[in-house]
């Protein structure tokens, strides 16, 4: 018989939670091929919430305590729950729920059916096809969660999951023990506990179920939503967003890219100073190609970097590919050059530089050879699964390959 644990934190909580257990150990009477348990973990509540837990504890058996000496959080009791059931209470599954009943039990069984089937997390979801948000809420708190949602769902996760606030839940424990380990820091204590949880689950690739069911607001006692949840949830996936697009490929070669072109319209003022403008050109370009193929093999293709052997042969293939782009570059100058002439376009200097026509033209033809540079490095000098370079052999005591 498989086993559940249905994990309730609590704060301040002494009038619901008797309501809560009483609702749930009903659900769990009609559940079979199950051993069903409740877990509340209790903050050390100001109303002695953990008292009226010991006293249920005594009554039931499927009931189990366990008290923190400190406010942890929603996160934090969470996570130490889930501890505990995983680990002592021997636990197949966990179930978050609300002890204010605003989960509603009867989708328990629901959720099991689909854990069955093959789901590894199943969402209590107010945004699928016939669940809801209570029509009285005030305008404030239906704009954090409708809006909230939407935009997290944009930002982080495409449309593949509705509600991702959604504090009922079912996880199975491949998805803690995946997951739990990358949840660290203060921020994950509170309500972005679940929105960090659910990422990372879905970034594991564990498959996510959303059970519809209507949300109900508490009869009793105050809400825990604060501020902070606000706060801690747009730095959450403002983090998450930019360490994905600071991890992208294209990303990494438009700075190195970026960096390049620097160097390049450095290098042209260093050797335009001695040299004619036309050759000077080449050189700063050579200049940023050599910048180029260190930082994209130190950073843009790290998970391809070459090996030191590797790096003379591949480089004169880098250089290679780097002609069209030069040819592209070379032509846009030319042109202007040519056609317009290296006139001052303006009487002030910028930052230090005079801006004339020549390096205008450089800039646009740049920015047309990156497109050109990121195909062929990427296909023919970077390219995956690159060959080892040969080597002889070895046979046993220095024999030739010939002579075995």
């Amino acid at each position: 018989m498989r086993r559940a644990v249905v994990i309730i934190p609590t704060y301040n909580e002494r009038e619901n939670l008797p309501l809560a257990v009483s609702a749930l150990l009903e659900v769990f009477a009609a559940i079979d091929g199950w051993r069903m348990e409740i877990l509340v973990v209790d903050d050390t509540s100001p109303d002695k919430t953990y008292e009226v837990a010991r006293g249920l504890a005594e009554q039931h058996d499927e009931f189990t305590l366990l008290l923190n000496s400190e406010k942890r959080g929603l996160g934090g009791a969470y996570l130490r729950g889930m501890e505990r059931a995983f680990s002592e209470m021997a636990a197949d599954v966990v179930f978050e729920f609300d002890a204010d009943l605003s989960h509603d039990p009867t989708k328990i069984p629901a959720f099991i059916e689909a854990i069955e089937q093959g789901a590894d997390m199943v969402l209590g979801s107010r945004y699928a096809k016939g669940g809801g948000i209570p029509q009285d809420w005030g305008f404030h708190r239906k704009f954090l969660s409708v809006v909230g949602n939407f935009v997290i769902m944009t930002i982080l996760g495409g449309v593949k999951v509705r509600d991702w606030t959604t504090g009922f839940r079912a996880i199975r424990r491949e998805v803690y023990e995946t997951v739990a380990p990358r949840l660290s820091g203060e921020r994950f204590l509170g309500y972005t506990f679940n929105i960090g949880f659910l990422y990372e689950a879905l970034k594991a690739g564990f498959t996510v179920v959303e059970v519809p069911f209507r949300f109900v607001d508490r009869t009793q006692g105050e809400s825990k939503l604060g501020p902070e949840y606000v706060r801690n949830t747009i730095a959450f996936i403002l983090k998450v967003r930019l360490a994905d697009l600071v991890g992208r490929r294209w990303f990494k070669f438009a700075v190195v890219g970026a960096t390049g072109a620097l160097v390049q319209l450095a290098s042209l003022q260093i050797w335009w100073v001695f040299l004619p403008y036309q050759v000077a050109f080449f050189l700063a370009i050579e200049t940023a190609v050599i910048s180029n193929f260190v930082l994209n093999n130190l950073w843009t293709f790290s998970d391809r970097r070459l090996r030191l052997s590797q790096a003379p042969l591949q480089f004169l293939k880098f250089n290679a590919a780097s002609a069209g782009s030069i040819v592209i570059q070379q032509t846009v100058a030319l042109l202007g050059e040519y056609t317009i002439g290296l006139y001052v376009l303006f009487t002030t200097p910028v930052l230090g530089i005079t801006v004339n026509t020549g390096e205008v033209y450089a800039v646009v033809g740049i920015f047309f050879g990156m497109f050109w540079n990121y195909f062929m490095y990427n296909r023919y000098v970077w390219k995956k699964d690159l060959p080892s370079p040969r080597r002889s052999p070895r046979r046993p005591g220095g024999a030739k390959p010939e002579d075995l």
